[in-house]
């Protein structure tokens, strides 16, 4: 019979095998080396871990990599210089170079990335040959001994395993990088915090290409929470004047009385709250941008001073007989049919015509669903870094969820809700958000359906077993992996995805 060591050994081989299967059906290089990464520290009880991937024969800039264990720090540590000896080391001779002590070791002592990190126990393995793809590093045991034989040997079957899953995924990367409609217009203009590539994006991008570099007025369509301010800005941040201020009021944000003051400013005692001269944000848009939006709900008198503006290009401060010359160039923007408030006459007609010289229509979500999950996985990220939460990761079952959810409130509401599903999971010590974190009362209805769908009633039997197994070894993890024949990893995954608690 064997001994117990051997059948950890054989146990720990089973679920590197499983895991690379599963790493098999992922489609986005981004989860893919969270993913792979996560198995090998994982497995190898390494502290802290490294991978990166290179395009073709690029091996100074990695294009994409990823890091675990390390501080932000130490990230930029890695990146920059930490160990880059041992790294270019594996990457030269396509070896895996091993070490119980870096410090101490005659080939890597030497050098100053080395002496500064402090560098112990190493192990790196290049990924693929002739040359590398890329390279995994491994620094540190989590109990502080040294990278074993078999250690070495796991780290050589990962990265042979995982070289021909690079080569599709880059393959497929490069595929898709092609016959991105939106490649062309984003190597001609700046847009950042752009995110998505669909044809309807691509088709928008290309309109803020054309009227960019034109000083004319544009007016933005599109319904509420689409990102018409961000359109605004990138029109102005792509045009003639981006160095200059870019000015925003939103219309429907102050009373009537206080509008025209702000947005012309007002001399001394023009109203009962001028006790001095107010400057109005036409004047601090001077040589720049002024984004006017939700201009529907402009009051009339207001709406006659800015016609006066794009029509002579100056405009009277409340109070003042004397006009002021403006260099401004005006944005507007509206999630209301101006047509039909101008048969209503609520909307001046010349002004409407004056605005539409080149109207641009921001599409809504449900136009544009393929974006979805690129936009979920940036708000994901944008919200942990923000408050400074530890890093999560949005689970394959949310981001289904959230590719079938309909949006009325667009990008917006899409935003705020994976922006709350971080901070619950966060708040679990979860490393993912599941779906019941982005939709919490819909999960709560679900549980109590009393015909639930096959897949709902299969997640509950599994949910209920786990949870009687836990309660069972009286939550010693170890013990139900043994008893379910489970990897403990994936049994961790399982209670932070149902969401089970002691």
């Amino acid at each position: 019979m064997a001994d117990s060591s051997e059948l950890d050994r054989i146990r720990r081989e089973r679920d590197l095998y499983g895991r690379l299967l599963a790493l098999g059906r992922q489609t986005e290089l981004g989860p893919f080396l969270k993913e792979a990464l996560t198995l090998i520290v994982e497995l190898a009880e390494a502290r802290h871990g490294y991978l990166e991937l290179h395009e073709d024969d690029d091996q100074q800039d990695p294009r994409w990599w990823i890091a675990c264990g390390f501080s932000d720090e130490e990230i930029r540590s890695v990146r920059a210089a930490l160990s880059s000896g041992i790294i270019a080391e594996a990457i030269a001779t396509g070896r895996t170079v091993v070490t119980p002590s870096a410090l101490l070791d005659s080939r890597f002592s030497a050098r100053s990335s080395v002496q500064g990190g402090r560098i112990g126990a190493v192990l790196c393995a290049p990924i693929g040959d002739d040359p590398p793809r890329g390279v995994l590093y491994l620094h540190g045991r989590a109990n502080g001994g040294l990278f074993s034989p078999a250690d070495h040997e796991r780290a050589e079957i990962f990265t042979r395993h995982l070289a021909p899953l690079v080569d599709r995924l880059l393959a497929e990367h490069r595929e898709r990088d092609a016959s991105d409609p939106t490649r062309q217009v984003r190597q001609a203009l700046r847009l950042d915090g752009v995110v998505g590539h669909s044809p309807v994006l691509a088709a928008v991008l290309k309109q803020v290409a054309l009227v960019a570099p034109l000083d004319v007025t544009v007016l933005l369509t599109g319904e509420s929470g689409t990102g018409k301010s961000q359109l605004a800005r990138l029109i102005h941040d792509n045009g003639r004047r981006a160095t200059q201020p870019f000015i925003e009021l939103n219309c429907a944000a102050l009373p009537e009385t206080l509008l025209e003051s702000e947005l012309f400013g007002a001399m001394p005692g023009a109203h009962s709250t001028a006790a001095r001269r107010v400057e109005g944000k036409v004047s601090a848009a001077q040589r720049g941008t002024l984004f006017l939006d939700e201009i529907g709900e402009l009051p009339m008198t207001a709406q006659a001073k800015l016609l006066q503006l794009l029509h002579a290009k100056q405009y009277f401060p409340l109070g003042s007989a004397q006009p002021v010359r403006a260099d401004v160039r005006v944005i507007a923007a509206t999630n209301t049919d101006l047509e039909q408030a101008v048969e209503a006459h609520r909307f001046r007609a010349d002004l409407f015509f004056r605005l539409q010289v080149l109207p641009l229509r921001m599409p809504s979500l449900a136009e544009r669903r393929e974006d979805i999950r690129e936009l979920a996985m940036y708000f994901c990220a944008s919200a942990w870094e923000r408050h400074g939460l530890p890093r999560v990761e949005l689970s394959h079952n949310a981001l289904r969820t959230a590719e079938w959810t309909a949006w009325p409130g667009n990008v917006r509401q899409l935003a705020h809700v994976v922006e709350a599903a971080v901070i619950r999971a966060a708040g679990e010590g979860s490393t993912q958000v599941e779906s019941r974190h982005l939709f919490p009362d819909m999960v709560e209805s679900e549980v109590c359906s009393s015909n639930p769908t096959f897949q709902e009633a299969t997640r509950r039997f599994q949910a209920d077993f786990l949870r009687e197994c836990l309660e069972n070894t009286d939550w010693n993890v170890i013990e139900t992996s043994r008893r379910l024949d489970l990897a403990r990893s994936h049994v961790y995954n399982l209670i932070r995805s149902f969401g089970l608690r002691r």
